[in-house]
C-alpha cells in the first residue's frame, strides 16, 4: 500500500487558500481515478483507491496544517509502512507558480506541515512541491500561504491540478521524473515548428 497525502487546513475558511493546494490535488485524485468515499480516520480524511494496479490510501489531515505528522504517522504505523511507501503533495512558495518539483528526504523550507511529518515518521519520505509563487515585498510567507488563489491564478491552477491527478499513477510508480516532464509539457506545451514556405517558381 502507498500512502497519498495532501496538506492543507480544514474547514470552508481556508479552502481557496494557496496553502491547501495539496488538499485540492488529492481530491481531484480521488475523484477521477473513482477512490471510494470520504471517511474520517487517522485525525483525517481518508478514501481508499488503486493507481496504476498500486492499492492506494489518500489522507487529508485534519489536524490543522502544523500538526498534519500526527495523521500521517498513525496512518503509518496502523499499515506498517515505511517512508518510502508516503508521498506528499503539499504548497511550495519556492517554486514559481505551476511549476511541480518531487524530491524524497530534505529540508522543510519553512512549510510547518512537512516540519510537523519530519518530526513524526523522519524526512525520507517522498514530496511533490506544487508552486504557488513567492510572496511580494511588502508580505509575509504566511500571510502569503493563507491568502485565497485569485481568478487570475485559476488560469493555471485548475490545469495543475487536472494534469497532477491525471499522471497520478507515474507517483506510485516512483517515476517521479516522467511525472515531473508530464506535467512541465502539459502546461508548457512546445509550439508547432512551422515548415519554411516553398520558394516560388517562375
Amino acid at each position: 500500500m502507498l500512502l497519498l497525502v495532501g496538506l492543507g487546513n480544514p474547514g470552508s475558511k481556508y479552502a481557496s487558500n494557496r496553502h491547501n493546494i495539496g488538499f485540492m490535488a488529492v481530491d481531484e485524485i480521488v475523484r477521477r481515478h473513482g477512490f471510494g468515499a470520504w471517511r474520517k480516520r487517522f485525525q483525517g480524511e481518508t478514501s481508499e483507491g488503486n493507481l496504476g494496479g498500486e492499492r492506494v490510501l489518500a489522507l487529508k489531515p485534519q489536524t490543522y496544517m502544523n500538526e498534519s505528522g500526527r495523521a500521517v504517522g498513525e496512518a503509518m504505523r496502523f499499515y506498517n509502512l515505511t517512508p518510502d511507501d508516503i508521498i506528499v503533495l503539499h504548497d511550495e512558495i519556492d517554486l514559481p507558480p505551476a511549476k511541480v518539483r518531487v524530491k524524497t528526504g530534505g529540508g522543510s523550507a519553512g512549510n510547518n506541515g512537512i516540519r510537523s511529518i519530519d518530526a513524526h515518521i523522519g524526512n525520507d519520505y517522498h514530496r511533490v512541491r506544487l508552486g504557488v509563487g513567492k510572496l511580494d515585498e511588502k508580505g509575509t510567507a504566511r500571510v502569503h500561504v493563507l491568502g485565497d488563489f485569485s481568478k487570475a491564478d485559476r488560469q493555471w491552477l485548475d490545469p495543475l491540478i487536472e494534469t497532477v491527478a491525471e499522471n497520478a499513477a507515474l507517483l506510485t510508480a516512483r517515476d517521479f521524473l516522467t511525472f515531473q516532464n508530464r506535467v512541465h509539457l502539459a502546461l508548457n506545451p512546445e509550439p508547432e515548428k512551422t515548415k519554411p514556405a516553398k520558394k516560388e517558381t517562375d
